[in-house]
């Protein structure tokens, strides 16, 4: 059998649907869409049409681009006294540690996700749109079977999604958290997504438009208005590039601030020559512990101010200028030592075409779509991208994200396609997993769900869980108010890789959120 290419997701449902647009005959971006579109269905905690994420995509014949299809901040045309706002705090508990979000109407930015999907199969698609919408289609039409890990992550974000009845009906239809088991089905939205693929796409895409100010308006207490929605489009834009050995590594470029980070942790792990210590061990995580406290260093040093204002900074930096200063920090903190909701697919095919999409609903604001079955994002209520507060941003403001979907090309050859959820999280589970890959050489699987650090401030936590003799204990001395986790965590993202090299397609899932890879077949 001839292998059409390789697809990692984080949900059953969601790898088969790409996997089957590679077997009638579509590309990498047919397979990624189809993907997504399933996600929005079968991964409902995390991602939705209601949402906003990012794609990179391309082949060494008509290089590399980035579709960026993030939230852009409303409130175009509002004058005088802001309304009241729906806007309120939710705790959600992961066990060892606690994060708040803000929920209600005033937390929806403007979503792209719904046009962002449309418009990277007009651009790179290349079967017709009612056969990639067909699968997600009939699973919220007809229903499907709930995974252990979305089951989990419904648990999670409960008090959310009991919020309205709208989107409680879509989570709990019995009244009661789903099982893995269960079956789940959202008849609106599959209507929708077969009118999308039978019909004419600008009147259903309007349709949606027009539900959304009209529910998440400034009469409802949200911000969004028909000026917003009208102004909004997705952008396409230039990866930032990192040459890490004979490798370039593409991600996602400013006003996103995943990829820059990315870039500078890689730059400067390529300067401290991180890679020769043994995996897991003492040294190896306190090196790359204190690597993580510099990327932290760097985000705070007014960072995400120049991602707006000096985005050329951003790019300089994660192209090597101004590291030696960073990488002389690291490595007095190794001297010193001693010792978020967010889904991502990623797409290899025959032809090697390489995708790799990053899509978030953020936690969900609690409110949907009537008619439309669309959950809408709090983009506007997370911590991590409204660092200077919130509600703070200029209306039309393309927000910044931390989703950093990535591809490693060598030659221009895609070699790994990856990208990973969890928030802030991202830009540590990413950086690790590229280490693990190009600088300790470990194997595909192993790179992705091997243990995971994470440094934000002077805060680390950690997975203890396969650590080499003394690792652990170095960390909490090291970090005496650390957070450990024995286990493997969600916490730390969800990592999905595809890989093309030895003369075949394969690829690793990460197990903390039930990691799927499928290799379709002729």
């Amino acid at each position: 059998m001839g292998i059409l290419g390789v697809i990692a997701a984080s949900e059953p449902h969601t790898a088969e649907a790409g996997a089957c647009l590679l077997r009638r005959g579509g590309n990498a971006v047919d397979a990624i869409v189809a993907a997504k579109l399933a996600a929005t269905v079968t991964e409902l905690p995390l991602t939705s049409l209601g949402g906003g994420g990012a794609c990179v995509w391309g082949d060494a014949d008509d290089g590399y681009k980035v579709l960026d299809f993030f939230a852009a901040t409303p409130g175009r045309g509002l004058t005088g006294d802001p309304p009241p706002l729906d806007f309120a705090p939710v705790t959600v508990d992961f066990g060892r540690t606690t994060q708040v979000f803000h929920v209600g109407r005033a937390a929806a930015a403007v979503p792209g996700e719904l046009v962002g999907l449309l418009e990277l199969h007009r651009r790179a698609g290349r079967v017709p749109l009612r056969e990639v919408v067909a699968p997600a289609a009939a699973w919220a039409r007809d229903g499907f079977t709930v995974s252990p890990q979305i089951a989990m992550i419904i648990a999670l974000v409960a008090p959310i999604a009991r919020r309205s009845p709208a989107v409680a009906s879509r989570f709990f239809p019995r009244g009661i958290l789903p099982q893995a088991g269960d079956r789940l089905s959202n008849p609106e939205l599959g209507d929708f997504l077969h009118a999308l693929g039978e019909g004419n796409t600008d009147s259903h895409v309007a349709r949606y438009w027009a539900a959304l100010v009209d529910n998440f308006g400034p009469a409802q207490g949200g911000l969004i208005t028909a000026q917003d929605v009208a102004a909004y489009a997705p952008v396409i834009r230039e990866p930032l590039r990192v040459g890490f050995g004979p490798y370039t590594v593409l991600t996602n470029p400013p006003p996103a601030a995943g990829g820059g980070l990315i870039g500078a942790g890689l730059r400067i792990a390529d300067s401290l020559d991180l890679g020769e210590e043994a995996f897991l061990s003492r040294e190896q995580q306190l090196a790359m512990a204190a690597l993580l406290a510099t990327v932290s260093e760097i985000r705070q040093a007014d960072y995400d101010h120049r991602l707006y204002t000096d985005p050329g900074s951003i790019l300089d930096l994660a192209a090597g200028d101004g590291i030696p200063a960073w990488a002389k920090r690291t490595r007095a903190l190794i001297a010193e030592n001693q010792l978020g909701a967010t889904t991502h697919i990623s797409v290899i095919d025959a032809d090697r075409m390489a995708a790799a999409m990053t899509t978030s609903n953020g936690e969900g604001c609690g409110e949907a779509l009537p008619g439309l079955g669309v959950h809408v994002n709090n983009f506007l209520g997370e911590d991590d991208i409204n660092p200077a507060g919130f509600h703070q941003r200029a209306p039309g403001t393309w927000m910044s994200t931390m989703m950093s979907p990535t591809i490693v090309v060598a030659g221009e050859r895609p070699c790994f396609a990856l990208g990973s959820g969890g928030s802030n999280r991202i830009r540590s589970a990413i950086l690790q997993t590229l280490l693990n890959l190009l600088a300790y050489h470990r194997p595909l699987k192993e790179a992705v769900n091997a243990p995971r650090l994470h440094v934000e401030g002077d805060r680390l936590w950690f997975e203890s869980h396969g650590l080499g003799a003394g690792a652990a204990a170095a960390l909490q001395a090291a970090w005496p108010a650390a957070t450990r986790f024995d286990e493997a965590s969600l916490f730390f993202g969800g990592v999905n890789c595809v890989a093309s090299g030895h003369g075949r397609l394969y690829g690793a899932g990460d197990r903390r959120r039930g990691g799927v890879v499928v290799v379709a077949e002729h």
